[in-house]
């Protein structure tokens, strides 16, 4: 991750100096995470510079917002516009982008009703989540002893700043134990997600990954793996998952806007399939990474050239 604190970012609609971009300290989403946000990347390719599924984030974006009363003054149009208008401000080609809606500052309590809405819209530069060599070999992951929020406590299917206390607990916990990352079970005891990614499983040539039910994320990229397998004339299923079935599959990766599409190498130090990224995950992959390239036609109209 590269900073520049030279440049620009979209604050209430208007552009300010990266140094500029404050909030009070009094602001109702510093003490009660009162935030929705979404992570975007951008590609640069022979076409130009392609934000990848612009307008499906911000509509998550949005539906994250409805979900916890967060009304955001702005129109998804605007949004979109003003990604646009910010990696352009910042000269940057292939980068992050961070829109970012919150609770601002007025009055502290647990009551956020009365608290102004205030959005701002950042890009950097990033490069692999989990690292260009996990990208290729896999990473090492463990399963965490922090289990995802049962459905009547966070609503998971909002991005929500709150939410992601829970995915801290398990990443720290993760990396103390010396893993890349953690992968989570559901309230149930049943696999649910990684601390930030999707999850598939691959078995006897199948992909399988838990349903929406698991408390899981309704991933960007989950649902662009689901429509390469179907280019790719692979079979997917949603199911339940039980934890041991981890230990047993012939391929497993994490999916994500950050995590892109990674393989798992073990497991609890148990060893997933040959121990590197497998035949299945290694296509998805380069089909995936082609259309962001401009080396494969893009059926999908994921790109938005800026």
């Amino acid at each position: 991750m590269t900073w520049d604190e030279s440049g620009k970012i979209w604050v209430d609609g208007k552009l300010v100096d990266w140094k500029d971009a404050k909030i009070h300290s009094l602001s109702h989403v510093v003490h009660y995470g009162t935030s929705v946000f979404e992570g975007i990347r951008a590609y640069k390719n022979s076409n130009g510079v392609g934000i990848f599924r612009l307008k499906e984030h911000v509509k998550r974006l949005f539906d994250s917002g409805k979900i916890y009363n967060i009304d955001i003054p702005f129109t998804i149009e605007d949004i979109n516009k003003g990604i646009i208008e910010t990696i352009k401000a910042n000269n940057l080609e292939a980068c992050y982008i961070r829109p970012f809606t919150f609770r601002g500052y007025n009055e502290l309590g647990v009551n956020p009703l009365n608290c102004p809405i205030n959005t701002i819209i950042a890009t950097w530069e990033w490069g692999s989540y989990l690292g260009e060599e996990g990208m290729k070999n896999g990473v090492n992951v463990g399963v965490s002893s922090w289990r995802k929020p049962a459905p009547d406590t966070f609503p998971s299917l909002a991005k929500c700043g709150a939410n992601y206390m829970n995915s801290q607990l398990a990443k720290m916990e993760a990396i103390e134990h010396g893993y890349d990352e953690a992968i989570m079970l559901d309230y149930a005891g049943y696999v649910s997600e990684g601390s930030g990614e999707n999850i598939f499983l691959i078995e006897d040539n199948e992909l399988i990954t838990p349903t929406l039910s698991s408390s899981i994320l309704k991933g960007i990229t989950r649902d662009s793996v689901f429509k390469l397998a179907q280019e790719l004339d692979l079979t997917i299923k949603e199911e339940v998952i039980q934890r041991e079935r981890l230990y047993l599959a012939d391929e497993i990766f994490l999916t994500g806007t950050a995590a892109e599409i990674t393989p798992i190498k073990s497991i609890d130090g148990r060893i997933i399939g040959n121990g590197s990224r497998g035949d299945i995950t290694k296509s998805l992959q380069n089909y995936f990474f082609d259309i962001l390239n401009g080396k494969k036609d893009d059926l999908f109209n994921w790109l938005v050239y800026i």
